[in-house]
C-alpha cells in the first residue's frame, strides 16, 4: 500500500478531497463525507490531520473493519522508518522479537499468551496461568477460531442483527472449518466420521477431539457478542442433530447429518408448544398410528432455526399421557401440511425462532428416531450437553460485557479522569469479575468429569450441578450486562455504535435464562437431584 507523509496528508483538506489518518493509516473520506452519521462539519474539523484519538473516542473496531478499512488509501511513512521493536522481558528471561512475532503468543509455561491482554477479558489459562485441562492442540485451535471470529463474523454481527439474518455463505465457511462438526455434537464420537464432508478444525483427529475442544469453539465463536448470530449458526443444530446421530436408522442418518454439517441443510429441535415449555410430559401435538405412516398434528413454539430448517427432530405423542407416551420424529420441510413462520422476538435476532403447525402430516414409519414412546428419554440424553453449550455461551457473554465495558471506561472521561478512575466503577467490575471467573472455574470442573468419567456415569452424575450451573452462568451474564449497560449509560441504549455489544446482548439474556430449562426449574432440580443422590447413598448396602 501506497506511503504518504504527514505534510502530503494535510493538504487534502477540504469537503471536496477530504483525508484523514487513523492510527497510522490514511483514509479517503470524500465520498463518504455526507454520509456520517455526525454530520460533515465534524469531519471537516480533522481533515488533513490525525484523528486517531478522536476515532478511539467514539467507535469501536468494528466500524473500522467494516467501514473504515474499504476507504483506506495507504499508510504513513515507509516500511523503513518503523522502529525496530525492543525486546520483551517475560518471566525475567530476555527475548528478542521478531517482526513476525506476536507478542501476545509468547508461550509461558505450558501455555500461550494470547488475545489483547485486557484484564479478565479471557479466560486466565490464556494469560499465563497453567491449567491441566489444555495442551498444543487446543491452543492451536483457539488462533485459528479468534481469526475467523475477530475478520469475518465480529465487524459484520451488527449488521446482520439489524437484518435478522445471517448471510448462508459464513455458515457455509465455519462448515468448511469443520465448526459445525466441532459444536453440534458430532465429533464427540469418532464413528460419525464418516457423515462429515469436511475435517475438523485446528486439523483435529476425531480420536482425539475432546469436549475441551469443542469449549474453545464455543467459547471462541461467543466472543462475537451476539447470541444471534450463535444460535443463527448452531441453536438448531446442536440440540436437534443429536437425536439423530444417536438413536435414528441408519438410513435417516445418512440422509439428513451430512447435509447439516456441511451447512448446506438445517435442522432444528420441535419440543416446546404454545402449552408446553419445561413441562415436556405434557405436550400435545399428537402423531397417530396409520400402519406404514403416522399423521401428524399440533403447534410448536420458539422453535431456533426452525423458520428456514430443513428438518425436524418433533416430539410427539404416540401413547398415553406423560412422558412413556412421548416419541421423536424426523420431519422434512417439505412434507405437505408443515407450516412455519417466524417470530417476532426481543433479541436472538436472526436464528429463525419460529411457530410450526402440523397439519395432517403423513411422516413414514421409518422416520421414527429410536423406538417408539421412548422420546423423552432420547430428550433428556441431549439436556445435559444442551444446558452446558448454553452455560459456555452465557459465560463468555457475560465475559464480552466485561471486556467491552472494561476496554470504554478506560478511555472515557467524566469529572476530569477516566471512568476506571472513580471507585464505583472499579466496584462493578470487582463483582462482574468475580460471578464470572467462579463460573468458569465450575463449568472446566463440570467439562472435565465428562472427559474422565464413563458416559453411562454422567448423566445422573452432573445433572443436578449442570442445572445449578446453568442457573449461575444466566444469572451472572444478566449482572454483567446490566452493570456494563450501567458503565456505558445512553450508548448501551443505542443500538449501534460503541455499545453495540452490550445493548444486544442486554436484549439477549433472556433468551438464556429461559430456554434449556427456567432458572427457577434448574435451581429445584438441581437441589432435588442433590437430595435424591445423598439418599440413595445412605441406604445400607446389602
Amino acid at each position: 500500500m501506497k506511503s504518504y507523509t504527514v505534510e502530503e496528508v494535510a493538504q487534502h483538506n477540504t469537503a471536496q478531497d477530504i483525508w484523514i489518518i487513523v492510527n497510522g493509516k490514511v483514509f479517503d473520506l470524500t465520498k463518504f463525507i455526507n454520509e456520517h452519521p455526525g454530520g460533515k462539519k465534524v469531519l471537516l474539523k480533522k481533515a488533513g490531520k490525525d484523528a486517531s484519538k478522536e476515532f478511539k473516542t467514539f467507535h469501536n473496531e468494528a466500524i473500522m473493519q467494516r467501514v473504515g478499512l474499504p476507504m483506506q488509501i495507504g499508510v504513513i511513512g515507509t516500511p523503513q522508518e518503523k522502529e525496530e521493536p525492543k525486546p520483551v522481558v517475560v518471566q525475567d528471561k530476555v527475548v528478542p522479537v521478531k517482526q513476525s512475532v506476536d507478542i501476545h503468543q509468547l508461550v509461558s509455561g505450558d501455555h500461550a499468551r494470547f488475545g489483547e491482554g485486557i484484564p479478565y477479558g479471557d479466560p486466565t489459562w490464556y494469560q499465563e496461568w497453567n491449567s491441566p485441562y489444555y495442551n498444543e492442540s487446543h491452543i492451536k485451535l483457539r488462533k485459528e477460531i479468534r481469526e475467523f471470529v475477530d475478520k469475518e463474523v465480529m465487524p459484520f454481527c451488527h449488521e446482520w442483527s439489524e437484518a435478522k439474518a445471517i448471510p448462508r455463505a459464513i455458515v457455509k465457511r465455519a462448515a468448511e472449518m469443520g465448526l459445525l462438526n466441532a459444536v453440534s455434537g458430532a465429533a464427540k464420537n469418532p464413528k460419525n466420521a464418516s457423515l462429515m464432508t469436511y475435517p475438523l478444525p485446528g486439523g483435529i483427529k476425531p480420536e482425539d477431539f475432546d469436549i475441551f475442544h469443542e469449549f474453545v469453539c464455543v467459547d471462541e465463536i461467543a466472543r462475537c457478542g451476539s447470541g444471534g448470530f450463535i444460535w443463527a449458526l448452531s441453536g438448531g443444530l446442536g440440540i436437534g442433530l443429536p437425536p439423530v446421530l444417536n438413536f435414528a436408522t441408519k438410513e435417516i442418518r445418512e440422509k439428513v447429518v451430512p447435509g447439516c454439517l456441511a451447512g448446506d441443510k438445517f435442522i432444528a429441535l420441535a419440543i416446546t408448544e404454545p402449552s408446553a415449555g419445561s413441562d415436556v410430559a405434557n405436550l400435545k401435538t399428537t402423531a397417530v398410528d396409520m400402519g406404514d405412516h403416522y399423521i401428524l398434528n399440533g403447534e410448536k413454539k420458539w422453535i431456533t432455526q426452525g423458520a428456514y430448517a430443513d428438518y425436524y427432530t418433533v416430539a410427539c405423542r404416540t401413547g398415553g399421557q406423560g412422558m412413556g407416551g412421548v416419541s421423536l420424529l424426523l420431519v422434512e420441510r417439505t412434507m405437505p401440511g408443515v407450516t412455519a413462520r417466524y417470530m417476532d422476538t426481543q433479541g436472538m435476532w436472526g436464528s429463525g425462532t419460529s411457530y410450526i403447525t402440523f397439519e395432517d402430516v403423513k411422516v413414514p414409519k421409518g422416520h421414527i428416531i429410536g423406538k417408539v414412546n421412548q422420546g423423552f428419554k432420547y430428550i433428556m440424553h441431549n439436556f445435559n450437553h444442551e444446558r452446558i453449550g448454553i452455560i459456555m455461551q452465557a459465560n463468555r457473554l457475560a465475559r464480552v460485557c466485561i471486556e467491552e465495558s472494561l476496554k470504554y471506561s478506560m478511555k472515557r472521561k467524566t469529572f476530569g479522569v477516566s471512568l476506571i478512575e472513580h471507585a464505583v466503577i472499579r466496584n462493578k467490575f470487582g463483582h462482574m469479575i468475580r460471578q464470572c471467573e467462579s463460573t468458569h472455574a465450575w463449568l472446566e470442573s463440570v467439562l472435565y468429569q465428562l472427559h474422565t468419567q464413563p458416559e453411562k456415569v454422567t448423566p445422573n452424575l452432573l445433572a443436578g450441578p449442570v442445572a445449578l450451573l446453568k442457573a449461575q452462568a444466566t444469572q451472572t451474564f444478566e449482572y454483567c450486562a446490566r452493570e456494563a449497560a450501567q458503565i456505558f449509560g445512553g450508548l448501551a441504549y443505542t443500538r449501534g455504535g460503541q455499545g453495540e455489544k452490550v445493548e444486544r446482548l442486554y436484549r439477549e439474556v433472556r433468551a438464556y435464562a429461559i430456554p434449556g430449562g427456567s432458572e427457577e426449574i434448574m435451581l429445584d432440580l438441581g437441589v432435588r437431584q442433590a437430595l435424591k443422590q445423598a439418599l440413595e447413598a445412605s441406604k445400607p448396602k446389602l
